[in-house]
Order: C-alpha cells, then sequence, then structure tokens
C-alpha cells in the first residue's frame, strides 16, 4: 500500500473525525485547474454517481461549465456556487448549436481567462467530438486536460446486465457510431468487412438509422436470429431494455417508439442478462446509481 500524497499513510488511513468521507475529498490535492485552461470532462452514461474523482473535482473549480444535450442535468447541482452554466448540446433532427461555434466558444472563454469545464455525456473520446474540439484548442495555443468518463457502450451497459466481453461468447467487440455528420449512416464503414468481423457489435447512437444499418448487416452475412438488445437511457431510474433479433430490428424501431438517448447491442453476450440483470426493484430508486 502506498503512502498518501502527503506522506503521512496511517493518517490517510485514519482519519479525524472531520475529514471523513467525502470531506477527505476537499482535502485532496488535486491537479490544479487553472485560469486559462480548458477541461474536457465525461460525465459518463447518466447516472450522476458514476462520475470519477477529477469530474467532481473540476465541477468544484471552475469558473464556467459548458455542457451537452446528454450530460444528466442532476450532475450539475455539483458545480460550485458562482459558477456559469452553458448549454451546448447537439441532439440529432433538431436544432442544435454547431460543432465550430462550440468550439470557437471554448477558445474565447478561455482566452479570457476563465477555467472553462466542457462536460460531455459519456467519454468525451469516444463518439463524442472530444477530440475535435481539442484540435482547435492545440491551433489556438490554449491548455487542455481529458478527463475520461465512463461509456455507455462499455460500462455503462453494466446497468442492463450486458458484459461488452465474456470468455464464453466473445474476444473482441467492435464500436460504431450509427450516424455520420450529416445524420446518414455511416459512408466511411465498410459493411462489408464490420458485419462479420466480431461476435459482438455494439452501436452509439443508430436508432434512426437501424433499419437501413440491420440491412446492411443482414446483406453481408450477419444471422437475423442474431440476439439485439435496445438499452435506452443506460444506468438512469427510468432505464429500458428491450431485446430482439437482427432480423426483426427493423419492425421494432417502426412500431414501438423506443425511446432515446439509446445503446443498441447486436450478440450472444446479451444471452447473459437472464444471470446479471441486477439493476432491478428497488435498485432504482437512488437517482445517483
Amino acid at each position: 500500500m502506498t503512502a498518501s500524497p502527503g506522506g503521512d499513510r496511517q493518517a490517510w488511513l485514519d482519519p479525524g473525525p472531520e475529514e471523513r468521507g467525502f470531506a477527505r475529498l476537499d482535502a485532496a490535492t488535486f491537479p490544479s485547474f487553472e485560469p486559462g485552461w480548458v477541461w474536457l470532462v465525461g460525465a459518463g452514461p447518466g447516472a450522476p454517481g458514476l462520475l470519477t474523482l477529477l469530474a467532481y473535482h473540476a465541477l468544484q473549480s471552475a469558473d464556467i461549465v459548458i455542457y451537452d444535450a446528454l450530460v444528466n442535468p442532476d450532475v450539475l447541482r455539483w458545480v460550485r456556487p458562482g459558477c456559469q452554466v452553458e448549454y451546448a448540446g447537439k441532439r440529432g433532427g433538431k436544432p442544435s448549436a454547431k460543432q465550430r461555434d462550440i468550439s470557437l466558444r471554448l477558445v474565447e472563454l478561455a482566452k479570457g481567462g476563465q477555467r472553462v469545464l466542457r462536460l460531455k455525456g459519456g467519454d468525451p473520446f469516444i463518439f463524442g467530438r472530444g477530440a475535435e474540439e481539442c484540435q482547435t484548442l492545440a491551433r489556438a495555443g490554449v491548455p487542455f486536460r481529458i478527463v475520461p468518463g465512463i461509456s455507455s457502450g462499455a460500462g455503462g451497459l453494466a446497468y442492463a446486465g450486458i458484459p461488452a466481453t465474456h470468455r464464453d461468447t466473445n474476444h473482441s467487440v467492435i464500436f460504431l457510431t450509427g450516424h455520420d455528420a450529416t445524420g446518414e449512416i455511416p459512408a466511411g464503414v465498410d459493411w462489408r468487412a464490420v458485419a462479420t468481423a466480431s461476435p459482438v457489435i455494439v452501436m452509439y447512437m443508430a436508432m434512426k438509422n437501424l433499419p437501413g444499418i440491420a440491412e446492411k448487416f443482414l446483406a453481408f452475412g450477419r444471422s437475423p436470429q442474431d440476439p439485439l438488445t435496445i438499452v435506452s437511457r443506460v444506468s438512469l431510474p427510468d432505464q429500458t431494455v428491450r431485446e430482439t433479433t437482427l432480423g426483426d430490428a427493423s419492425r421494432v424501431v417502426r412500431e414501438e417508439g423506443l425511446p432515446t438517448p439509446a445503446i443498441i447491442v447486436i450478440g450472444r453476450v446479451a444471452d447473459l442478462r437472464g444471470a446479471l440483470d441486477w439493476y432491478v426493484g428497488g435498485l432504482r430508486e437512488n437517482s445517483l446509481g
């Protein structure tokens, strides 16, 4: 066991009554969030309790938070008093801020000496445009830090009792986005190669285009009997899970109007839900997760 940041291991392990619990976080030596910096922080899949310690520290330190549509508003309760909060969400098919404008806003605020927290759902580097924003910051000479978050397509699936990998089902997994910058099926994906490249495929933001994507997978050799699971509002008390097959997915999407945001899993790994589906009943009553 290593010593505490202050060097007194015993004091760290056995704090006084005034330093127990979250009070110890407030006294911890976190990285300094300096004026003129931008921190890109992953807020996780939804449940506020899935924030990282660095994300909590950033919320307590920032002068302004620029947050996305997929960030649970309950997370914003933890910003420090006096912190400005600004919405910059993007949702498919709805009026949204332009990505270039968001990136330039980050530069403007940082150049003005603000501590800027860019808060993004899930992980900022997994289909979150975080890298694009960092490229703009780098070109403008603005220093930044990345704080990864739990992605809905990996850790978030645990709330549906679905592991991304399991030794008995798959030794690989493919992560895909369901739309490109135009909102259509990504033209840059080699669908023939991807269709059967892995036993498990996890798709983000794919509800709108799922019928067309399913058609491509079936045309390129994927079995219509492959399990397909749609997990909506991952890790939140109103999470829903719809189990179907790849062959029936188009009908389900067309007829049932499932809620979004949703993550979609293709493959036998979903069969493990029978034993692993733990997020039920009273466990959903705590909004922190």
